[in-house]
């Protein structure tokens, strides 16, 4: 009986393409710092941000833009990083979970960790960038952008209570007399 060794692992990093239109030069800002990089023109911003930036906070989890898990703040906008090329990004600045907390955690962040609004944490970067646009907001949120923007993300360990209940802590949400709920 003969045994084969396994195979290698496959390196992570995307293989180079070899026409020339397929690679596109980007300039942007990741977490405050300036990136100019060349990137395959199919090469995608999570991907982008986990293999070439090892920013491996953003998680990828269904691929296709349904589970929330890969978002990340693009100009400040809650995007799905799964569904965005790293090519279209040039000009532009993106953060990241990595990007929130400096010398304590951010006030999303420390809202999930007082309603504990997490188990497994897999999910938890991407509701966290998700309410973090509405969090900068200069003006409050109403119960129903918050709850429309709650459900972009998918978590498959909680029953959301805690998670609602960060996300509330985390903005000013607007009653319906219009002053704040705080």
């Amino acid at each position: 009986m003969t045994i084969k060794k396994a195979a290698a692992p496959r390196s992570p990093v995307t293989p180079r393409l070899v026409e020339p239109t397929a690679w596109r030069h980007v300039d942007l800002e990741v977490n405050g710092s300036t990136v100019s990089t060349e990137v395959e023109s199919r090469l995608l911003l999570s991907d982008f941000l986990r293999e070439r930036l090892a920013l491996t906070g953003t998680h990828v989890g269904c691929e296709q833009g349904a589970c929330g898990a890969c978002t990340v703040l693009l100009d400040g906008r809650a995007v799905r990083s799964c569904l965005t090329l790293a090519a279209a990004c040039t000009g532009r600045e993106v953060r990241t979970i990595e990007g929130l907390a400096e010398d304590s955690l951010h006030p999303v962040q420390q809202a999930f960790h007082d309603h504990h609004g997490l188990q497994c944490g897999f999910c938890t970067p991407g509701f966290v960038m998700s309410i973090t646009e509405l969090h900068e907001r200069e003006e409050p949120v109403s119960e129903d952008e918050l709850m429309d923007q709650l459900c972009g993300n998918i978590c498959r360990c909680t029953g959301y209570r805690g998670i609602e209940r960060a996300a509330r802590q985390s903005v000013r949400v607007a009653t319906e007399g219009g002053a704040d709920d705080e």
